[in-house]
């Protein structure tokens, strides 16, 4: 068995899968993200992630930056729209020791509102720096417009004003709303046993009161497409073309996930990087990206280019999300996509901590996760009559955000 799966009396769900080697992995994930701030908390759950390192309980905030480091592991965190992570890596034999810590931090985190001043100003600092990079920048701003007026359609940093008036009983108030146990997945992966896994797991996790969530996320509304043009003081202009797409539990997104590695994935054989780049040198970077979130998603694909080769390259990437949605690929053709993308997924599942990751992060969302060889089995099933389906359902309706050079 690849995974496998228990659930703690209190309702935190886990997962563990046993490998060789002598490092270790483990986090916790909680379903709490940026769509989960109210008005006037823009940015409090990316705040909460940084406090979640400022002291415990138990433990000064020095303390929990050395506890792992000084045994040669490593603690971090993350934030997303829908999600909070904690995560760790040890070697084997400390693994308790930071199951033990990522406990301590994400439940029994004191918030200093000292520490918190002090932390707002290391995050007005990632704000700037943020906006200094228009390539990172441009992904924002169109998912504000994308889902304008919904919890989705505010960045994942917030500002410097939003910010300002947070505290420490802001963030107390946040984890106490949305840090349930049924919004929390451990996962882990190793050289011991799932029994093994359980019973750490057990000792650090279980004496966790038990909550439930009492609200429901608001759903995203209606989408209008739009084109709109932002200037900028960069030296090149950025684009995305991009719409609305399906969620994470919709089964369509395996087939756009294929058509989008496909489109302008990593590979230099990318059909947007061969006609864009390789054939006639109009943009250095083009890629092109699927975000699934619980009740919707995002395509966008995003290109630089100097002013006078903007027109081209969205004529070109027109033209091939038509031929995709209207012309099947070859049997060769399609044989080729799949196999890359197979072989992709292959390679990025020897990174343990990023297949532990993701594993948690699908346990949380699905209850479930396929094995590797499952989910290989689906894209081999996979015909040119689906992704052309899926290909004239997901490029349609397409907006553009340009930040032109002022």
């Amino acid at each position: 068995m690849e995974f496998t799966t228990y659930t703690l009396p209190n309702g935190i769900r886990c997962i563990h899968r046993q490998t060789a080697g002598v490092v270790a992995h483990c986090g916790l994930v909680v379903g709490a993200g940026t769509r989960d701030e109210l008005r006037g908390e823009y940015g409090l759950a990316h705040l909460t992630e940084h406090a979640l390192f400022k002291g415990t309980q138990r433990r000064k905030a020095w303390q929990v930056n050395c506890r792992l480091e000084n045994l040669g592991g490593e603690l971090n965190a993350f934030t997303t729209k829908e999600d909070t992570t904690l995560h760790a890596t040890v070697l084997r034999g400390d693994f308790q020791k930071a199951v033990e810590l990522i406990s301590d931090v994400l439940f029994h985190s004191t918030f200093p509102d000292r520490e918190i001043e002090r932390e707002k100003e290391v995050i007005y600092d990632e704000i700037n720096t943020y906006k200094d990079a228009p390539a990172e920048l441009i992904y924002d701003t169109f998912e504000e417009l994308l889902f304008e007026g919904s919890e989705l359609g505010h960045n994942i940093l917030g500002s410097k004003a939003s910010l300002k008036g947070l505290t420490g009983e802001s963030i107390h108030r946040f984890t106490e709303r949305t840090y349930t146990t049924d919004q929390i997945v451990f996962s882990s992966i190793g050289s011991f046993s799932a029994r093994t896994a359980e019973q750490v797991a057990r000792r650090y996790l279980g004496d966790i009161a038990p909550r439930t969530r009492t609200y429901t996320r608001t759903k995203t509304g209606l989408y209008t497409p739009f084109e709109q043009s932002i200037a900028k003081r960069t030296h090149q202009t950025h684009c995305i073309v991009g719409t609305r797409a399906f969620d994470l539990s919709d089964d369509n997104r395996l087939i756009l996930s294929l058509l989008i590695n496909l489109l302008g994935g990593p590979s230099a054989n990318s059909l947007l990087n061969v006609e864009l780049r390789e054939k006639r040198g109009l943009s250095y970077n083009i890629e092109a990206n699927y975000t699934p979130y619980s009740d919707t998603g995002v395509v966008a694909i995003y290109f630089s280019s100097d002013a006078a080769n903007h027109a081209a390259c969205v004529e070109l990437i027109e033209e091939q999300l038509h031929r995709l949605a209207s012309e099947p690929l070859t049997t060769r053709r399609l044989s080729m996509a799949k196999r890359q993308f197979i072989a992709q997924l292959a390679i990025a599942g020897e990174n343990k901590e990023s297949y532990m990751l993701s594993a948690g992060k699908s346990l949380l969302v699905h209850d479930g996760i396929d094995t590797m060889e499952e989910l290989y089995a689906k894209i081999r099933s996979l015909t040119s009559d689906d992704l052309m389906r899926v290909a004239s359902e997901s490029f349609t309706n397409l907006s553009r955000l340009t930040f032109k050079e002022r």
